[in-house]
């Protein structure tokens, strides 16, 4: 069972990597809605550790290849976090998307701000990240929810968590 969640961490990984090019600049940062939309199945169909870890080896790569900034970590790690702690305490789909958004947009936006000033060297305000991580995870958690409610009405969703837990 852990070779096949380390397998598909590592595929949801490299997916969000390379389809880091979609991404939409609002004010200071980029938003980047592939990464909510992948951090939004890695809760469903991982779990937090692997979901957390997923969304920190993309953040890395991404910085590593200049396509992503240190705000990436912050936003990334804390939605995946809380939207697959939500999902393994409630299986409810819509409270994993609410996760998303708040971690996301809300607490991983206002954790971006030390970030920013003390590594960055920016000068912002506290809440300047929370709007554009906002928009950036309301993109990325519906198509998530679309995808995943899809699944669900194709009976394709019990399929993979079986696929994936056996």
């Amino acid at each position: 069972m852990r070779i096949k969640k380390l397998a598909i961490s590592g595929m949801l990984a490299a997916l969000t990597v390379a389809l880091s090019g979609f991404s939409i600049p609002v004010g200071a940062s980029r938003c980047f809605p592939i990464q909510h939309l992948v951090n939004v199945l890695a809760a469903v169909f991982l779990g937090p550790v692997y979901g957390v870890s997923m969304a920190f080896c993309t953040s890395l790569i991404r910085n590593l290849m200049g396509t992503g900034s240190l705000l990436a970590f912050p936003g990334s790690m804390v939605g995946a976090f809380l939207s697959a702690l939500l999902f393994h305490k409630t299986g409810k789909l819509w409270l994993t998307c609410l996760g998303e958004i708040i971690g996301t947009g809300i607490i991983g936006g206002v954790l971006c701000y030390p970030v920013a000033v003390f590594l960055m060297g920016k000068e912002v305000a506290v809440f300047f990240f929370v709007a554009p991580f906002l928009i950036s995870t309301l993109a990325g958690t519906i198509m998530a929810a679309f995808l995943l409610v899809l699944l669900r009405r194709l009976n394709l969703f019990s399929y993979f968590v079986r696929l994936i837990e056996d």
